[in-house]
């Protein structure tokens, strides 16, 4: 889709780099695919001494994605997404049974300089989420605001500013209502890009509270790359990933207190296998 992006593309980059595929648990997935365009997906999860499978479809039909999921727990979520239903717009709606008022109706709007979205709920009074972003060059100004039409006050309201660079990315973000500024950076140190540093400084004003994480990503290989990341309260944790044959992806992580280390260290174990 053209334009600056959505709302929630702001920061992004640092928030994937720093938290994307690190995983404490132990977990398998496999996909299949068929020339008609239905995929199938089973993921089995072991949390702890709890096991959990859910096994969801995918179809693509032109223009039109239709995404079912069940689970264990009985639950059955049906997304179906449609682009370009009107120009230059996407359409998701979501369900959730047998929750009925799970309901979501989300309209996308993408422009060569602006994106807008709008969220509503099914239920009778429902939350309803507006965002938008303006920008140009690399650019990008938004602000997110969220009503619940049942009590008739805001739920959330949000302002960002993000600049993107072939060799950098930069966010400014004051969020909860404006309790909470969030900062972040990503920069290339190379031209491939296959070394990368991060930083994210958050500060909750209500609690005069500072959270400081830096990370990194090295590519070693085209297969393989590791990430790393520590905040300013000890806990440190690294990320090895490799590619087994195309698309098929191990990925091992660990993480540990180094304020605390008679505590055990957190592990976890991903294989998720593609044909």
């Amino acid at each position: 889709m053209k334009g600056p992006g959505l709302f929630s593309d702001i920061g992004k980059k640092a928030k994937d780099l720093l938290s994307k595929d690190y995983t404490y648990d132990q977990k398998l997935t496999i996909s299949t695919a068929s020339a008609s365009g239905l995929g199938l997906t089973s993921t089995a999860v072991k949390k702890g001494g709890l096991y959990s499978l859910d096994v969801s479809s995918v179809y693509k039909y032109k223009n039109t994605t239709v995404d079912v999921k069940v689970d264990t727990e009985s639950n059955i979520s049906t997304t179906l997404t449609v682009l370009d239903a009107l120009p230059c717009t996407k359409l998701v709606t979501s369900v959730k049974l047998p929750d009925y008022n799970s309901g979501k109706v989300e309209l996308q709007y993408f422009h060569e300089n602006a994106t807008f979205a709008t969220v509503v709920g099914t239920k009778p009074s429902p939350v309803i989420d507006l965002s938008g972003t303006v920008g140009a060059q690399g650019v990008a100004f938004g602000a997110e605001a969220g009503y619940d039409t049942a009590t008739g006050k805001f739920t959330k309201y949000t302002a960002a500013i993000g600049v993107t660079k072939p060799d950098y990315h930069a966010a400014f973000i004051l969020a909860d209502k404006g309790d909470t500024i969030k900062v972040s950076g990503v920069y290339h140190l190379d031209e491939k890009q296959k070394a990368s540093a991060v930083a994210e400084l958050t500060r909750r004003l209500s609690t005069n509270q500072n959270t400081l994480t830096v990370g990194g990503l090295y590519t070693v290989d085209s297969q393989t790359a590791v990430k790393a990341r520590l905040n300013n309260n000890g806990t440190l944790a690294a990320l090895l990933q490799h590619e087994l044959k195309p698309k098929s992806l191990l990925t091992i992580s660990g993480e540990f207190d180094t304020k605390a280390l008679d505590r055990p260290p957190k592990f976890g174990l991903a294989l998720a296998l593609k044909p």
